[in-house]
């Protein structure tokens, strides 16, 4: 299981992270994604700990909490869901609408 970390500062830290975690448990990983483009932080990040117990007890006393001027978002991570290969949102005729008359 994995937890989410969301509204972080930018300024935030692998090491950051694990000591505020570690105050619930054993931190095995954080992971915080950045910005293909710009490597820029992306402001949220996912911790993997021991036990599901220790990630429920960070869940309960983070969620919420203001850390580094800001109100933590903490919960269970959901499973990143499938998306399709590719780029995005055209309409499969070159992005706009032919009209038939």
């Amino acid at each position: 299981m994995s937890i989410y970390v969301g509204n972080l500062s930018y300024e935030v830290t692998q090491e950051d992270l694990s000591a505020v975690f570690a105050e619930y448990g054993t931190v095995k990983r954080v992971q915080l994604p950045a910005d293909r483009e710009t490597g820029r932080l992306r402001g949220f990040a996912f911790v993997e700990m021991t036990t599901e117990a220790e990630e429920t007890a960070a869940i309960e006393a983070l969620d919420g909490a203001e850390w580094m001027g800001r109100d933590m978002k903490v919960n269970k991570a959901k499973p990143r869901e499938d998306r399709p290969a590719g780029g995005g949102g055209g309409r499969g005729n070159g992005g706009y609408n032919r009209r038939r008359y």
